[in-house]
């Protein structure tokens, strides 16, 4: 009953998941196939995590009978191509978040696997840490009274990776860090749309602009032109009063922490809020310590906690007999698309479009 996995993508966040997945039964979980645009890659990565077969394309992994579910680990740019291409070929589909760069592509992806009758889920992997599962029991159980406000914050200067600044490549602080920031105000709010967004933002200058310069120097080149989204704030108003904000930044610092307040008391995720081993309820402090990757380093914060949305992956696969659900409980796709949705509405606020 072992989940079969194919890797696609030889990135560091499939390098991550990878290294995470060898940590638990090969009963359980096995990953069989690695594929790669560049044969070569492939062939390293899968040296490197002994991994039996090695794919120069995606393609080739697609039509792998071997492979039973899929992970895009790819740019985010590239997930619509994937996924769709993994769907075709009959594998179920871990697809790294943000799904799509825009509310068409997300939805055009779920449709395709609901349509073939596929299991497919975003990995907000954020989710399925213990410290989240314990914060959704307190408020599903009322410790928190009648909920009122929902509040996160999640910034770095990411400016100097290139990816994060290209608009071509989807960069925007919406995709990489606010689509953690508003899962969270919809997961505690249980998934309602919201009736009212507003939001600001400021737009990170782009173009052939020497950065090196300083502005008061003489320059030849082009003046910067707006491009991604860098900094943004975004108010939201839900059913029933409920009020929620959050801000996100590719060039600030933040707090990176997450809260949500009722009448009986606030519950704060500390940072890292997106993945987070520590909780505090009403005043006390909880921790929940990750898993071990023995000897291993990864390439990401609590790297080690993919661990948690991998064996869900397996228990809605496995749930009962083959072929199990065809979408998560825990992170549908009707609410991937609610966040497609809510993300597109704020760039359209504040002059950004990914076509």
């Amino acid at each position: 009953m072992a989940v079969r996995w194919g890797i696609v993508s030889v990135g560091f966040i499939s390098s991550d998941f990878t290294t995470v997945l060898r940590t638990l039964p090969r009963s359980e979980h096995q990953v069989v196939a690695v594929a790669a645009r560049d044969l070569s890659r492939a062939e390293e990565f899968a040296r490197k995590h002994d991994i039996p077969k090695a794919y120069g394309s995606y393609e080739e992994l697609a039509k792998d009978p071997n492979v039973e579910v899929a992970y895009i680990g790819t740019q985010q740019v590239q997930h619509k191509a994937a996924v769709l291409l993994c769907l075709a070929a009959g594998k179920a589909l871990l697809c790294e978040k943000p799904m799509g760069t825009n509310s068409a592509e997300v939805r055009e992806m779920v449709a395709e696997a609901r349509s073939r009758g596929l299991f497919l889920m975003e990995g907000i992997w954020t989710r399925f840490f213990p410290a989240i599962e314990a914060l959704r029991s307190a408020v599903s159980q009322g410790t928190l009274g009648d909920l009122r406000v929902a509040r996160a914050e999640f910034g770095k200067d990411l400016t100097s990776i290139p990816r994060i600044i290209d608009k071509a490549q989807a960069g925007s602080a919406l995709l990489d860090f606010g689509i953690y920031c508003v899962q969270f105000i919809s997961m505690v709010f249980s998934g309602q749309k919201p009736e009212k967004i507003s939001a600001i933002g400021r737009l990170y200058e782009t173009g052939s602009w020497d950065r090196n310069l300083s502005r008061n120097q003489e320059s030849n080149t082009q003046p910067a032109e707006p491009g991604v989204d860098d900094t943004v704030t975004v108010l939201l108003q839900y059913p029933g009063e409920l009020q929620a904000s959050f801000t996100c930044s590719i060039c600030a610092l933040l707090s990176n922490t997450a809260s949500v307040s009722g009448t009986k008391g606030m519950a704060q995720v500390l940072e890292p809020c997106w993945c987070p081993t520590e909780l505090v309820v009403k005043g006390e402090h909880k921790e929940f310590p990750l898993p071990p990757t023995p000897g291993k380093e990864l390439n990401f914060p609590n790297g080690a906690g993919m661990v948690y949305e991998a064996k869900h992956v397996r228990e809605c696969l496995r749930k009962g007999f083959l072929p199990g659900l065809k979408e998560s409980p825990v992170m549908p796709l009707v609410e991937s698309e609610l966040l497609a949705d809510i993300l597109e509405e704020v760039r359209k606020a504040i002059g950004v479009n990914f076509p």
